[in-house]
């Protein structure tokens, strides 16, 4: 086990100013309450708060975070209490350990809803202090090397956890060393198999190229010299699982791969980035579409580097990142690095480094995140979910037509390009153009590409989108918005439905007459209690009771409704009377219905429709909306014993901007070359739209053929009829009524 003054050493490596006295004293006292305890490992428990605090000496942290290292288990683990530990250490080093105890119970792969709240614990913590991600991820990273002293069934779920989490958090939060580390340690455990098998194959590779990662070093260090540029020029093998994942993301065999072995060319400046690129570039050949500039246009969790891929020395292709010492310390500690230097010069203090850390472009997506916390309607699990696709994505960069970049997920599509420009934007969404094209919204956006959404005022973003959105902004945005969609048609339905009630029962309506009333129906807004109506969750007599208890019989039943011309018997019950209004008549006392594209949640009658001319009624359906049969169809036979859900409805079409209307008709017609060109002939002369056509033959000569039409009203339904009954062809023709 580490003694104190080793611990102290490595600290003083870069920080020649350390508080040894600190560090001495969190030593002895994390010791001394940790006591006989031990690990699985049967090693003394304080071996592992030491080992934590000498993983974040390799970041270089400051004396209060490797303290707080020392002591994050002790008041989880140990007797010790936050006013003790305040009083000995300070407030700050307090909050961060009691932060840190707060997360020890974290279980994230428990019940999905538990798993999320328990998500948003650990972003709220961090968002706090920078500091208890670091601990949290270096403790989760000595957890995972002694993994192999657990519990089988304790260290998949262990490792399950750091895959989906940790390993990715800490490649959001640009700690690229420790991803690669915690990400191969879980494929370790998760599939072992699969990772023997590549060790094996890399271990042969290895082997067989010893001489050959030097010779390129080589190489590439003489040729940058002989043009003036000082470089450090390092080779690396790429990590068992990036290799898996690679093969199994792109359906590669391991003998296809050409990246195995990469260099990295650490040189001064930015300018010799550039001129070390030009001189690579000049002396091999470049392969095509593997270059990528993340210096002009870093990565969201602030990574530059720039990467190529060449035809090397021996006709190898070598996979080439250039950058400066500066942008290699943040490649390899990402947010940690703020922590160390600013311009040049050691940062002191906590609070210094939580600032630091909030300008990173990782803070920006944690700000993102964590604002997101915050919407009423994002489910916990569906938070979950969303952040998960964000960690595990990787990103390609587009452009708005005025040449501002936006960095999305591999993967994204325009819908996701829109909703990253601004919500609104997402929201009158209908179309897209890619680099000048005209393209659809699912299509897979790749680096560079122009992107220009194409909007409409009337557009409501289709639920459908959820499914091909990658963002957790998109998918967060569409769920709102498609939820306010569905609110606004329900309880305008609802609200209707209710004004026709109250007014048969001869008693006014309006919002605060309700409000006075909603404890009753267990609802605790107007807007609830009318949005539930409309889609048949409240029935409109259980709301006139609840503000009308007066009303109410001793058998608990409202009155009947008055008969009056114009109302008929819904079905044999004769429980409840409807008006039934002509078609085209201005009785303003019904629900109107205009068309699909209404306000209100209506569809038509599924086999036959319905269209203006007709006797129509509607029926509530529960969650769905109303669904308007002629009064003839024999469907409506079903519904005779549930007179609370016909609602009394007329047409409401606007001449100044007609829609069609779906109807079916079935025709017998000869089976003879050109019957069907002669039948949708006479549709298309008289403005009718066939959205179906099915053929069922009935005799060598004969075929019944149902088409699904869309029309204006009943007199151009049954002009159609006519000009088909005209035709030879065909021997009957008639109107389904569903």
């Amino acid at each position: 086990m580490m003694r104190q003054y080793e611990l102290v050493e490595l600290v003083r490596r870069y920080n020649p100013n350390v508080d040894e006295a600190l560090l001495d004293k969190a030593y002895v006292y994390g010791m001394m309450k940790h006591g006989p305890q031990k690990r699985a490992s049967g090693d003394p428990y304080f071996s592992h708060p030491l080992e934590v605090a000498a993983i974040l000496t390799e970041m270089r942290l400051d004396d209060a975070t490797i303290a707080v290292a020392l002591l994050h288990d002790t008041i989880e683990d140990t007797d010790a209490t936050r006013d003790e530990i305040d009083a000995k250490f300070g407030v700050e080093i307090g909050e961060l350990v009691e932060s840190l105890t707060k997360l020890e119970k974290l279980d994230f792969v428990s019940k999905k809803t538990e798993q999320a709240e328990n998500f948003r614990r650990l972003l709220l913590a961090v968002a706090a202090d920078v500091r208890v991600l670091l601990v949290k991820l270096a403790d989760r990273l000595h957890n995972m090397r002694t993994l192999q002293f657990m519990r089988e069934d304790k260290r998949l779920r262990i490792a399950e956890e750091t895959m989906e989490i940790y390993a990715p958090l800490a490649g959001r939060m640009g700690m690229q060393w420790m991803r690669e580390e915690l990400e191969d340690l879980s494929f370790r455990t998760l599939q072992p198999e699969a990772y023997q098998s590549i060790c094996g194959r890399l271990t042969t590779l290895r082997e067989e190229n010893k001489n050959l990662i030097p010779a390129i070093e080589q190489a590439l260090t003489e040729k940058l010299s002989s043009n003036g540029i000082t470089a450090k020029v390092k080779g690396r093998e790429k990590k068992p699982y990036s290799i898996f994942t690679k093969v199994q993301r792109k359906s590669l065999s391991f003998e296809q791969l050409s990246d195995i072995f990469g260099f990295r060319i650490v040189v001064d400046t930015i300018e010799n980035c550039y001129r070390a690129l030009g001189i690579v570039h000049t002396t091999w050949s470049m392969v095509p579409n593997r270059f990528k500039d993340y210096v002009s246009t870093p990565k969201q969790n602030d990574y530059r580097s720039i990467h190529t891929t060449v035809v090397g020395p021996g006709r190898q292709r070598v996979e080439l990142q250039i950058r400066t010492e500066e942008m290699h310390r943040f490649a390899e500690f990402g947010i940690a690095a703020h922590a160390l230097y600013k311009d040049g010069e050691r940062t002191v203090g906590g609070r210094n480094i939580q600032k630091l850390s909030e300008a990173s472009g990782a803070y920006a997506w944690l700000r993102e995140t964590i604002q997101r916390l915050n919407d009423p309607n994002l489910a916990p699990e569906e938070f979950l979910e969303n952040t998960k696709l964000e960690l595990f994505q990787d990103q390609v960069f587009c452009f708005t037509p005025k040449g501002k970049i936006i960095a999305l997920p591999r993967g994204a599509t325009p819908i996701d390009f829109a909703y990253a420009v601004h919500t609104d934007v997402g929201n009158t969404c209908v179309g897209a153009k890619i680099n000048g094209r005209i393209k659809p919204v699912m299509t897979e956006l790749a680096n560079g590409d122009e992107v220009e959404i194409i909007r409409s005022k009337a557009q409501v973003p289709p639920a459908a989108w959820e499914q091909i959105a990658v963002t957790g902004k998109a998918r967060a945005a569409i769920r709102r918005a498609t939820r306010d969609a569905v609110r606004k048609q329900f309880g305008g339905l609802g609200r209707q439905i209710l004004e026709r009630a109250f007014e048969r029962a001869g008693r006014d309506f309006s919002d605060p007459i309700l409000a006075a009333a909603i404890h009753r129906l267990g609802h605790t807004s107007v807007n609830e209690v009318l949005a539930a109506v409309g889609r048949g969750e409240i029935a409109s007599d259980s709301v006139l009771k609840a503000v009308h208890p007066e009303l109410v019989d001793k058998r608990g039943q409202l009155p009947k409704p008055a008969s009056a011309d114009g109302w008929f018997e819904a079905g044999t019950s004769g429980v409840m009377k409807f008006r039934v209004p002509d078609g085209g008549s201005d009785d303003r006392t019904a629900i109107p219905i205009r068309g699909l594209s209404g306000d209100l949640p209506v569809h038509f009658a599924p086999a036959g429709g319905a269209v203006p001319g007709d006797r129509i009624v509607g029926i509530l359906t529960p969650g769905e909306g109303i669904t308007i049969y002629p009064i003839q169809s024999p469907a409506l036979k079903e519904f005779d014993d549930q007179p609370e859900r016909w609602l009394d409805v007329r047409w409401d079409i606007d001449p100044a901007a007609p829609s069609r209307f779906p109807a079916r008709i079935t025709l017998n017609s000869l089976n003879e070359p050109g019957s069907l060109a002669q039948i949708t002939q006479v549709i298309a002369d008289n403005d009718g739209n066939i959205d179906n056509i099915k053929m069922i033959p009935k005799a060598a000569d004969f075929h019944e053929i149902l088409i699904d039409l869309e029309v204006w009203d009943l007199k151009h339904l049954t002009r159609i009829i006519q000009q088909l009954r005209t035709k030879p062809i065909i021997s009957s023709a008639t109107r389904v009524n569903g």
